[in-house]
């Protein structure tokens, strides 16, 4: 049945009848928008689940094990690119969470003003549907190649939607914080479950290094794609991304307070960098296993998984599509609820004020579909998950310009945000031409330092990744600098309004908060404290000790897992 078997079946069925279930139940407490986008209600293992449910999913697993497949263990770093900016989750969770906000579209409105907030949804929207479409694209894929094919990608891309539609539609954030408990363990066992039958059927690392026989591609550094210098702009763009990723927000800010959402986010996001080190392994097992046969990158871990999966114990690959459905589901729905937040919140509400709570929630569920829908139509456009996911790193920075530029510096202004946005935009566009690449690489400085990768021969001269991000970063910042010197700078009242709510922590989830974005008159405000006091109007804040501990606790997790890594690369 479906090339997988009556009982594999059956447990793919139980999986989805009981998160649907469980999104029905939620439904029953949805009052108002607030709770359908933003229950601050939940603890440290939810939100630490949260995080790793959302920010891992099974198109992560194929990116990592195709790139890994053709590149060798450097292609873990199309996941890692993450890793050096995760120790300094821990400095900005809270912060996010002292906002008070329902979309980070309020922050930028806070910020600056509504029609920065409202280029800020139309941008994020669009990388949500990004996010969606990638996701489906990849477990289309890994569902494809476990199968052998009897199920085709767009079939298994429809039937995934569907359920995740009809519970994140029911039961809003809430329904996705608690089935992504349940989809977060499910997502673990998925990312270790091939590794150790596959390492074994291969003779262990041993074994792998005497069939592959390439000493580069155990090499966590490739010095012709993925070195040094990839790594680092990456690791920037990402840091600098993260932040107007629409769903961080609710990371950090749907626990009781902000420890819960600072502890969640980055406990969660050490579990993801830890799964990755199986899935870059698992590939790296395909290279040795399949050596000699020609096959779809992509397709390589669903293979892997019905090669060795059904001879373990009957359902077991049943198991294995279930827990990839989870991973993709427990973050797709948290990514459709954030974009319906955001046209709802900050597009819809501000245009048709004063209508009753039922009506928000009943237009937030609405876009939900379309914005699924939408996300299903790039799927089917996207050529590859690697196409895609290099496409996805470009968005988030766009927007984290212009956030981080106004969170350190008070004389940003919104002239500067547009700016900054649009320019970045542009840059980007302008090297994916080739008169500009061809232009680029007639320079002697462009040849030195490894801008242009191709051959004009067979016309395929690109900017490199790494440049590109770059360019468009260095556009994007400078334009917003020069910008706020010229243009009207942000109400004072407005300001003080956006740096106090910084200074307020969140200690209590009985706080009596009027509106998104507001002082709560209750809450307990910190006096300021910055790296440059005076007359500087740079806003560096000053660490408290808890912030310096766990910052300086998660590089100790961050060079524990690059050296267990290491080891392993280098025998």
């Amino acid at each position: 049945m479906l090339g997988l078997g009556a009982l594999n079946i059956a447990v793919v069925a139980a999986y989805l009848l009981g998160v649907t279930l469980i999104g029905a139940l939620v439904m029953r407490r949805i009052k108002t928008l607030g709770d359908f986008v933003m229950p601050r209600r939940f603890g440290y293992w939810m939100m630490a689940m949260h995080a790793f449910g959302t920010g891992t999913h099974s198109d992560q697993a194929v990116s990592v094990a195709s790139k890994t497949y053709t590149n060798g263990l450097s292609g873990i770093w199309y996941q890692w690119l993450y890793l050096f900016a995760t120790p300094f989750y821990w400095l900005f969770a809270p912060m996010l969470r002292r906002f008070r906000a329902l979309t980070t579209a309020d922050i930028f409105h806070l910020r600056y003003n509504r029609s920065v907030a409202a280029l800020y949804a139309v941008i994020s929207i669009g990388m949500m549907v990004t996010t969606i479409g990638l996701m489906l694209k990849g477990s289309g894929a890994v569902i494809e190649g476990a199968s052998h094919g009897a199920i085709s990608s767009n079939t298994a891309i429809i039937a995934m939607t569907l359920l995740f539609v009809v519970y994140g539609t029911a039961g809003g954030l809430g329904a996705a914080i608690v089935t992504d408990f349940i989809q977060g363990l499910l997502t673990i066992i998925f990312s270790f479950m091939l590794l150790p039958v596959v390492l074994n059927a291969v003779g262990g690392i041993e074994g792998m290094r005497e069939t592959i026989n390439n000493g580069s591609m155990f090499s966590l550094v490739a010095p012709g794609e993925i070195g040094f210098f990839y790594i680092a702009v990456i690791t920037v763009n990402a840091l600098i991304g993260i932040v107007a990723q629409p769903h961080i927000l609710a990371n950090c800010s749907a626990g009781k307070t902000e420890r819960e959402g600072q502890v969640g986010f980055v406990v969660g996001s050490f579990t993801k960098r830890i799964c990755t080190v199986a899935w870059s392994l698992t590939g790296l097992a395909g290279v040795a296993y399949f050596a000699g046969r020609e096959l779809n990158p992509d397709h390589l871990y669903g293979l892997l998984a019905n090669e060795f999966l059904p001879q373990l114990f009957p359902g077991m690959l049943g198991l294995f599509i279930a827990t990839l459905l989870a991973s993709v589901m427990s973050s797709c729905d948290s990514f459709m609820i954030a974009a319906s937040a955001l046209f709802t919140e900050n597009v819809y509400k501000p245009a048709r004020p004063s209508r009753s709570a039922g009506h928000y929630v009943a237009v937030a569920r609405i876009v939900s579909v379309c914005v699924v829908a939408l996300g299903v139509l790039y799927a089917w456009w996207l050529e590859g998950v690697i196409q895609g996911l290099e496409i996805l790193w470009k968005i988030g920075p766009m927007m984290g310009i212009p956030f981080w530029l106004g969170f350190f510096w008070r004389r940003t202004t919104p002239a500067a945000a547009w700016t900054s946005t649009l320019g970045a935009l542009f840059v980007w566009w302008l090297t994916t031409h080739g008169y500009f690449v061809d232009w680029l690489s007639g320079l002697s400085i462009a040849e030195r330092l490894g801008m242009v990768t191709g051959s004009a021969a067979d016309a395929s001269l690109a900017i490199s990744l790494p440049w590109q991000m770059v360019f468009y970063l260095t556009a994007g910042f400078v334009l917003g600098v020069l910008t706020s010197f010229f243009t009207r700078r942000t109400n004072a009242e407005q300001l003080e309004r956006y740096y106090t709510l910084l200074r307020t922590p969140v200690h209590t989830i009985e706080e009596n908060q009027a509106a998104p974005c507001t002082v709560p008159p209750d809450a307990v405000t910190l006096p300021r404290r910055v790296l440059f006091s005076g007359r500087s109007e740079l806003e560096i804040p000053v660490p408290s000790k808890r912030a310096v501990v766990g910052f300086l606790g998660g590089w100790l997790c961050v060079a524990a897992i690059v050296l267990f890594v290491y080891s392993i690369a280098a025998g």
